[in-house]
């Protein structure tokens, strides 16, 4: 993932590529998602999303099935446990808040790091927006890691964190803990991963699910946790994006992480999600 941009706009191929700060984040105009020949753009919009970390589409007019269509094309997709049984299209998780229901997405956070093997990336569609506010921020992850002092480095590419879907998801979806972790038991991954494809280091905790890091007692855990979590918020390291009606977010879920701002209660905002399967992190020594 690139962490210096040399031009405002880039053609890759057929691709208009224009990046949004010189750290994460690009839109690519002139790309319909739903067209039967999305396919032969596939390659080039891989490589931006490895090169920007984050990128984004508008006016797409996607049906939930060219919605997942587009999204097989990065791989295996997996089905989250809050999408209601007998759906139509359970790779789809409807995200919803309105009047009944303020959000509650607004902390840094990378998507089902409680799963053995953490997804690969999401694409986010905007089916309803409120006039304003509701913007998502993303951050490069691995620009935060290398800003860490080479110590603090150091110590934090030996350690490993535990990560807990419960600590979410057992009121929202109004199970106990024991329940959840029946089926999705907590996962250990390394504070600091290696993005398998670009080679990068990266923090890899979260405020939604990171539960402890091992070997540290309970007050070092926290002190340490506290300090990562805080790097995503250098807003040199950030992108910011307002969305419309058709709007689409594919983000690299390996590298970044994410917030979406719920200041535009009681106003409603609807998204559709779909997931793609990543694999499990893991620590590369040089």
């Amino acid at each position: 993932m690139a962490s210096i941009v040399d031009s405002p706009t880039r053609q890759a191929g057929s691709l208009d590529i224009r990046p949004m700060t010189p750290a994460i984040g690009a839109e690519i105009h002139g790309v319909d998602l739903g067209a039967a020949d999305i396919g032969d753009c596939i390659p080039a919009i891989r490589a931006a999303l490895l090169e920007h970390g984050v990128i984004f589409f508008r006016d797409q007019d996607l049906s939930q099935e060219q919605h997942i269509a587009f999204a097989r094309h990065f791989g295996e997709l997996e089905i989250h446990p809050a999408t209601p049984r007998g759906q139509e299209n359970p790779e789809v998780l409807r995200i919803a808040h309105g009047p009944e229901s303020r959000g509650k997405e607004n902390n840094w956070h990378s998507d089902v790091t409680w799963r053995e093997k953490p997804s690969l990336g999401s694409i986010l569609l905007a089916r309803e927006v409120p006039n304003c506010g509701g913007d998502t921020l993303f951050a490069n992850m691995h620009l935060a890691y290398e800003r860490l002092s080479d110590q603090m480095k150091r110590f934090c590419e030996g350690l490993t964190a535990v990560h807990d879907i419960s600590r979410v998801f057992a009121g929202r979806l109004n199970k106990t803990t024991e329940e959840l972790h029946e089926k999705y038991p907590p996962m250990r991954h390394p504070v600091i991963r290696t993005h398998p494809e670009t080679g990068e280091r990266v923090i890899y905790v979260n405020t939604g699910f990171t539960r402890h890091i091992e070997g540290l007692s309970k007050e070092e855990s926290s002190w340490l946790l506290d300090h990562l979590y805080k790097t995503a918020w250098d807003v040199e390291i950030q992108c910011r994006f307002r969305w419309k009606p058709g709007s689409v977010a594919l983000w690299d879920n390996r590298v970044c992480q994410h917030l979406a701002v719920s200041d535009y209660f009681p106003a409603r905002r609807v998204m559709e999600r779909v997931t793609i399967a990543g694999d499990k992190p893991y620590f590369e020594t040089r």
